[in-house]
């Protein structure tokens, strides 16, 4: 009975927005279309090793305008 319901809201869930940053908002190291991802809020953010999703995780703020820009993002 569970099953069911769960697969409602995982197939309802919006699609993250794709990664369109060039370098780590963690550490700022280059990213590429191969780079490992986090999806922060909606939107999929490139990071340039595994430690950073952690930290995008644990305060996205420190990282992120509130646009969802990545604050080291060149502008």
């Amino acid at each position: 009975m569970l099953a069911p319901l769960l697969s409602f809201f995982i197939l309802a869930a919006p699609a993250a927005k794709p990664a369109t940053n060039t370098s780590c908002p963690v550490l700022g190291g280059k990213v590429s279309e191969k780079s490992k991802t986090v999806v922060v809020r909606g939107e999929t953010y490139r990071i340039c090793c595994g430690g950073c999703d952690t930290q995008m995780l644990k305060d996205p703020d420190k990282y992120l305008q509130k646009d969802g820009t990545p604050k080291n993002a060149k502008k």
